[in-house]
């Protein structure tokens, strides 16, 4: 397949669902479940998205220093450090566990 039918296919779907977003009722969107959901749907994307990045390698799940530097900013978060350190607390830590491994 030609690689501009792809990116035309795909600009004319992402095109697609923004307009299908917005022809949707208001009354729908007014709903308690909707509501809730809405607020609730993009935490639960970007945190399977970390964990898909930080534990996995290809089919296999993996424990390697991606793991110890979100554990690292966990705690940091834990510790209610502001998120430049939460930030840096990771970067170090995965820096660190890569250079000793």
């Amino acid at each position: 397949m030609n690689i501009w039918l792809a990116i035309a296919l795909t600009a004319a779907g992402c095109y697609a669902v923004k307009l299908l977003g917005l022809l949707v009722p208001a009354g729908v969107l007014e709903r308690p479940l909707v509501q809730r959901l809405a607020a609730l749907l993009p935490v639960a994307l970007l945190a399977a998205l970390t964990a898909q990045q930080t534990f996995a390698e290809g089919q296999q799940l993996v424990l390697d220093a991606k793991a110890a530097g979100l554990a690292a900013a966990g705690v940091a978060f834990l510790l209610r450090a502001p998120f430049l350190l939460i930030i840096a607390a990771a970067v170090l830590v995965t820096a660190g566990v890569r250079a000793l491994g």
